[in-house]
């Protein structure tokens, strides 16, 4: 089989789900899984939708509606006259989003976010998988729940890849196009978990796994895999060629096309992943494989915005030693902070960290009883893979405002004032 993957932008409005449509029928769909994300920036919406639900509920009921209204208008736009049975399902989805908040007696925030968030991937499919076989393309919807196993950590679960490949052989149709989720699965007591912001990858990925597919495409509004952000960066070019590691450091640093989950199954069974544009189907993309590490071989520039960067030394300047820093990183798994970034001298130990759950203020308050805290908000994460001289000019060129700075024999990283 092989595995397509199309993402929030490519089925952000009706146009976007046709567009799906034609690009099925272009490159074919015969044994093909296609996962879908939520649609544009729903995630986003549903998102508010929880924090609304904490702490502003009157604002709740409103939000919901719009949620609603977004999804109808796409399927009216696609099915026009005949969209009422469609309308229905979007409906008794609503309801059943509406039905949570009723009767939900859980606090926790993570809890709550993923049975809440998860309905944009159910949305999203419901409505793609309707358009496709109202068009005579014959695909069957899967529930990616009952497939994709794991843990219950909210919000970045841990897979159960035996429970998982057991699941997806026995659930998915070996004979019809099978249209799925990406982002979400179950935990052992059948409570919806999420894989983590742009976890749709990793899911194509397992997918991929488990069947032995041929391939995995992940289908995207850009060429294929840059080596920068266009939007961050000047003359950005396409890179023809990835190997799994280069592609694994790529994404470990943060490149946003690629999951950083996503790779690791794939070169365990060698399975090609291809990066190409649903506004070119015919574009070759991007090709990540065995093979060169890089073609061409140019630096690769990497931007995460919005870090927190934490300085730690002991109260009395003893030395940061062992004891002190596993400490530390306990502290920081606790809060759920994603590491970036170290660096540690004989007295002092800073640490790039992503806000990601909002527990900063949690995780000061346990370290200022414990170490001479300093903290820089909102700064920058450069890193420059294969960087050159250019590279290093242009670094330099900011270096009033670097904080830190760190270089190994192929990548380059620097924090940077905003």
């Amino acid at each position: 089989m092989r595995i397509f993957k199309f993402g929030g932008a490519s089925v952000k409005d009706a146009k976007g789900v046709q567009n799906v449509a034609k690009v099925l029928k272009k490159v074919g769909y015969t044994d093909t899984l296609v996962i879908v994300s939520a649609m544009g920036k729903t995630t986003n919406a549903l998102e508010v939708i929880v924090d609304q639900y904490f702490n502003t509920p009157k604002e709740l009921s409103n939000s919901i509606v719009k949620l609603e209204q977004f999804h109808s208008e796409i399927v009216t736009e696609l099915m026009g006259v005949e969209a009422q049975p469609l309308k229905e399902k979007v409906s008794v989805l609503i309801q059943e989003l509406k039905s949570f908040f009723e009767h939900n007696k859980a606090t926790n925030y993570s809890f709550v976010y993923d049975q809440v968030v998860s309905f944009g991937e159910l949305l999203s499919t419901t409505i793609i998988n309707a358009y496709l076989n109202y068009i005579n393309i014959n695909s069957e919807w899967l529930d990616a729940r009952k497939c994709v196993k794991t843990d219950a950590y909210y919000r970045d679960a841990n897979l159960d890849w035996d429970a998982t490949q057991e699941a997806i052989n026995d659930q998915v149709s070996k004979t019809k196009l099978v249209v799925s989720q990406g982002f979400i699965g179950s935990d052992e007591n059948n409570f919806t978990t999420t894989l983590g912001r742009e976890g749709s990858d990793y899911t194509a990925a397992i997918f991929a796994y488990a069947l032995n597919a041929e391939s995995v495409t992940i289908w995207k509004d850009v060429p294929g895999v840059l080596n920068g952000d266009p939007r961050v960066f000047e003359n950005t070019v396409l890179l023809n060629q990835i190997s799994y590691t280069e592609a694994i450091e790529l994404a470990f640093y943060g490149a946003s096309v690629i999951h950083p989950k996503t790779l690791q199954p794939l070169q365990r069974k060698e399975i090609p992943l291809y990066v190409r544009s649903f506004l070119n189907p015919e574009g070759a993309g991007t090709s990540v494989s065995k093979g060169k590490t890089l073609e061409p071989h140019v630096p690769c520039y990497i931007l995460k915005p919005k870090q927190v960067l934490i300085r730690l030394s002991s109260l009395d300047f003893s030395f940061m030693v062992e004891d002190n820093i596993s400490e530390v990183f306990a502290l920081l798994y606790k809060s759920q902070m994603r590491v970036d970034m170290i660096q540690n001298s004989a007295i002092s130990f800073s640490v790039c960290v992503n806000n990601k759950y909002n527990r900063l203020e949690e995780l000061l308050q346990i370290l200022r009883s414990k170490f001479k805290v300093t903290v820089y908000e909102d700064v920058d994460l450069y890193t420059v893979r294969h960087f050159d001289s250019k590279a290093l000019k242009s670094i330099e060129s900011r270096k009033d405002d670097i904080l830190l700075e760190q270089r190994a024999q192929e990548t380059i990283q620097y924090v940077v004032k905003n």
